[in-house]
C-alpha cells in the first residue's frame, strides 16, 4: 500500500503511532441516555441511530460492549418463527407483490396480519393495514373474535379513498378468506396477493410491523380492556 501511495513506511508508522487514541467510552452517557429515553426498548442497532442523528458513530459492536458493560438489555429478543398447525387458504392465487416491498406510491399496496395479545385475562386479536409506501398504519382494529369482521372494520377505519388502493397483500389466513373481504376488494377494484405457504417472508413488513408493535407497546404491559 505504501507502494502505491508513494509514501515512505516510515511515515505510515509515524502516523499510526502518534494518532489520537479512540476511546469508546467517552460516549457512554450517551449510550445509557438513548437506551433509557428509549423506555429501554432499543437494541444497539437503533441506538447506533440516535446517536448518528447527534453526530456520533458508533459502531455495533462498540455499543453492544457498552450495554453489556452497563447491564442494558433490550426488549427485543431474537425472532424465533414457529409453525402452527392452523386452517391455511388454499386458493390458486399467486403472490403478485413477490416481496417487492420499495419503491410505492402511496396508498398503491396494502399488506396487512393478525396478531394476538391478552387483554383482562382473555386473548384478543389485533388487525393492522400497513402502507408499503412509507410503513404507515393506515387502518386497525382489535377485538375478541379472531374473523373476517375484524378485518372489515381495520378497513373501515381507513380515511382514505379506497380505489386508490391497487393491491392487497396477506398470508394465506382463513380470516381473508370470505365473502366479507372478496366484496370490498372487488368493490374497490384492488386485486389480492396471497404469501406463499408456510412463508413468513413473503409478507415480511407486516411481520416485522407487528414484531415491533408487540416489542415497544405491548411486551411488559397489562391491559384491562380495549379502551
Amino acid at each position: 500500500m505504501c507502494q502505491i501511495l508513494k509514501i515512505a513506511k516510515s511515515t505510515y508508522y509515524y502516523q499510526t503511532n502518534n494518532c489520537v487514541k479512540y476511546d469508546v467510552n467517552n460516549y457512554e452517557e450517551e449510550v445509557i441516555s438513548a437506551f433509557n429515553k428509549s423506555r429501554k426498548i432499543y437494541g444497539a442497532r437503533k441506538i447506533k441511530a440516535v446517536l448518528m442523528r447527534k453526530d456520533i458513530i458508533l459502531s455495533h459492536r462498540k455499543i453492544r460492549f457498552l450495554m453489556i458493560k452497563n447491564n442494558l438489555v433490550s426488549k427485543y429478543t431474537k425472532l424465533k418463527y414457529r409453525n402452527h398447525k392452523t386452517m391455511v387458504n388454499n386458493d390458486q392465487i399467486s403472490n403478485v407483490l413477490n416481496r417487492q416491498f420499495n419503491n410505492k406510491k402511496p396508498n398503491e399496496v396494502v399488506v396487512s396480519d393478525l396478531t394476538y395479545l391478552q387483554v383482562g385475562g382473555k386473548w384478543h386479536y389485533i388487525c393492522l393495514l400497513i402502507d408499503l409506501f412509507n410503513r404507515e398504519i393506515i387502518g386497525y382494529s382489535a377485538g375478541p373474535n379472531k374473523n373476517a369482521e375484524l378485518v372489515q372494520q381495520a378497513f373501515h377505519k381507513i380515511t382514505r379513498p379506497l380505489n386508490k388502493i391497487t393491491l392487497f397483500h396477506t398470508d394465506r389466513g382463513n380470516d381473508f378468506k370470505n365473502k366479507i373481504i372478496d366484496e370490498i376488494l372487488i368493490t374497490f377494484n384492488t386485486k389480492i396477493s396471497l404469501s406463499a405457504k408456510g412463508c413468513p417472508y413473503d409478507n415480511a413488513v407486516a411481520e416485522t410491523t407487528y414484531k415491533t408493535f408487540k416489542t415497544e407497546f405491548i411486551k411488559g404491559k397489562k391491559f384491562e380492556n380495549l379502551t
